[in-house]
């Protein structure tokens, strides 16, 4: 197969690729001519550099990512329902950051959907650095943030936020990222998709991230609303919010991998105000979930390892841990499979001078809600609903007694004994729908009802 070379780092060599690309590709604005283009039958072509011109990525060729490669200058990166981007195996590897002010429109379809991956025969968890989008919207750490996760002299700006809650940073639809994420140092990562500053005029829904090296997906602050996402067998976290993000996720799957576990502890959700844990500083971080199903371990004892693979200390953690000042506002959700159902951790987070600002004390507060939500956990009876540290608000005790008026807890040997799904630890769409008339059918609980649609279908992928 023909391959080609093109260094985008210059704006003259971008357009001169541009133009050339739609002509190969048999284009018409921005449109291909024919279904045959996604059989990626036009070649290779190799994008390195600052992109800082409009770009159009076709369905014909394999285009492949060397390096950190930026969309700049207020640049729109588009790319067509069915195309396929592979980052270069390196350290990091190939990697997408879409800067302040620029766009991605990634919009796919269910049935062209657009895969970025390893370009690796034999891909593992790690070849490359995944996608980086930095908006303007609201953070907490004033106007701008350097993202984590970059090292050394960026050719184009790595930072992120601003003021404008509404931002518009582009589209992602119908999108699977596999194989990414990469540790630059400790707590300093690249995960499978960063969204960063990302305002409320994003359009995110029905996007995978399969098998990340650290977390699958990471808000850092930001307005932006999703839905329909999976968190497939990530190494770290499922779902990381911080730095005051304030968005809406609407249906979301997230799935442990049984055999491998981070150092830092894998969990479903990890949730942070700053990671000083100072609750003083605004916005504060408040994700508001509806309809998640976080699935952990079968059982009891591989829930409990302590030398998980791939650094041999590796844990799981818990369903949901909100620490460091966080609030949350969780409903009609599902977690199972963890030693830990939902912890509120007061470790770290009471902020100077504001003892019953933190985390328990804010739920206590009626600051933050758990509201219909079915939450299982293998420690102990109150393990479903927990305090970790010392609250001047709540103990364990009095936390799971809250938090068992509105919603259910479980302590049993099997995680799926009393909340029901039909095959919750198999592979497959169907395995995660409630069974009828079991605990997650009554309560409507979860990311998936009972004669509604697979909302997976087309662009996702289960197992190994």
């Amino acid at each position: 197969m023909r391959k080609q070379s093109l260094i985008l780092s210059v704006a003259v060599a971008l357009i001169a690729f541009s133009t050339a690309c739609k002509k190969e590709n048999n284009v018409v604005n921005d449109r291909p001519l024919t279904a045959a283009a996604a059989a990626h039958t036009c070649g290779d072509s190799t994008i390195s550099g600052v992109i800082t011109s409009n770009l159009y990525l076709g369905d014909c060729k394999i285009y492949k990512l060397s390096g950190i490669v930026y969309v700049s200058n207020n640049a729109t990166l588009t790319i067509a329902p069915g195309a396929l981007v592979q980052g270069i195996k390196g350290a990091p590897g190939g990697t997408l950051v879409i800067t302040r002010g620029s766009k991605i429109n990634a919009a796919g379809t269910q049935t062209a959907p657009i895969l970025f991956t390893s370009d690796q025969a034999s891909p593992v968890s790690g070849d490359w650095g995944g996608i980086v989008v930095l908006g303007k919207a609201n953070i907490n750490q004033g106007d701008s943030a350097l993202v984590e996760g970059i090292g050394g002299t960026p050719p184009a700006s790595a930072y992120y936020g601003g003021t404008v809650t509404n931002d518009n940073s582009g589209v992602l639809t119908y999108v699977r990222i596999e194989y990414a994420g990469y540790e630059l140092s400790v707590d300093n990562e690249l995960n499978g998709l960063t969204l960063a500053g990302v305002g409320s005029g994003t359009t995110v829904h029905h996007v995978e991230v399969y098998k990340s090296k650290d977390d699958a997906f990471e808000f850092f602050g930001g307005s932006v609303s999703a839905s329909y996402l999976i968190a497939a067998y990530p190494l770290d976290d499922m779902f990381d919010f911080d730095n005051s993000f304030s968005g809406t996720i609407n249906y979301a799957l997230g799935l442990s991998d049984q055999t491998r576990a981070d150092k830092s502890q894998s969990n479903g959700i990890e949730c942070d105000n700053l990671a000083t844990g100072d609750s003083t500083k605004t916005p504060i971080t408040k994700p508001v979930i509806n309809h998640m199903t976080i699935i952990g371990l079968p059982n009891a004892t591989l829930a409990s390892t302590t030398t998980g693979a791939p650094s041999g200390t590796g844990r799981y953690g818990r369903g949901a841990h909100f620490r460091r000042g966080s609030r949350f506002d969780v409903r009609n959700s599902i977690f199972m499979g963890f030693n830990t159902g939902i912890s509120l951790d007061a470790s770290v987070g009471s902020g100077t001078g504001a003892t019953a600002s933190n985390t328990p004390c804010a739920y206590f507060r009626g600051l933050s809600v758990l509201d219909n939500n079915l939450v299982h956990a293998f420690s102990s009876t109150v393990a479903p609903f927990t305090i970790e540290g010392t609250s001047a608000c709540l103990n364990s005790n009095a936390f799971y007694n809250l938090a068992s008026a509105l919603n259910g807890g479980f302590n049993t040997t099997d995680p799926n004994n009393d909340i029901q799904l039909v095959a919750p630890f198999g592979t497959t769409a169907a395995g995660f729908y409630p069974q009828p008339s079991g605990e997650a059918d009554v309560y409507k609980a979860g990311a998936f009802k009972i004669g509604d649609a697979d909302w997976t279908a087309g662009f996702s992928r289960f197992g190994n």
